[in-house]
């Protein structure tokens, strides 16, 4: 399962709100890339595919396809600020390194 912080889910609703994209899904990915290998990618989308897992976390539906899910099982999305920027940040228990940039992993 994959889930979101009170601090993230409050970004999404906000940025969701601010964009007029209230009651899409918010899909999570990881995709080829990166100096590790993979990274990761959110964006929001109307309705999730057939072969999508979906979950429900603080009132935000969230969709995953298969292949991302192997990767992301276990994941906290959060929401940071900090000196250097702000940003979603995962917390992902299956990650084995990750590049000195953050931005990618391996697994």
């Amino acid at each position: 399962m994959i889930s979101l912080t009170a601090k993230a889910s409050e970004k999404v609703k906000e940025i969701a709100s601010s964009e007029g994209l209230e009651g899409q899904g918010l899909r999570l990915r990881v995709v080829g890339g990166g100096c590790s290998g993979f990274s990761y990618d959110l964006y929001f989308e109307d309705t999730p595919t057939d072969m999508d897992e979906t979950f429900e976390c603080e009132g935000i539906k969230l969709y995953c396809d298969p292949l991302s899910a192997q990767y992301l099982e276990g994941t906290e999305v959060d929401y940071v600020e900090g000196l250097h920027g702000s940003g979603f940040k995962f917390n992902n228990p299956n990650v084995k390194g990750t590049c000195g940039c953050g931005s990618s992993f391996s697994a």
